[in-house]
């Protein structure tokens, strides 16, 4: 099983935090512009991710990858939040 997922210009991921998939733009940048260096050796992506959702955008999912862990901001609004966890393996 694989950490990362290769999609169309990217990576996905489970985020154990959101219970959700998230995406990372490497190889084409989102529509906002958005897109992330990944050094593949290290399962390191630069620099932090941030999404948000929600109505007016209240929910937020803000992390780095560094060295196959996720590692939480205090800003993000799950009980993730301020912690660090492996990067959950995907099926």
């Amino acid at each position: 099983m694989d950490r990362l997922r290769k999609v169309e210009g990217g990576y996905a991921h489970w985020c154990p935090g959101c219970r959700s998939v998230h995406l990372i733009a490497v190889e084409e940048p989102f529509p906002n512009g958005a897109r992330w260096s990944f050094d593949p050796e290290a399962v390191t992506f630069s620099p932090s991710i941030r999404v948000r959702w929600g109505r007016k955008l209240e929910y937020c999912c803000h992390y780095f990858i560094e060295r196959g862990k996720i590692r939480y901001c205090a800003d993000s609004t799950h009980e993730l939040a301020g912690r660090t966890v492996e990067l959950p393996c995907q099926n």
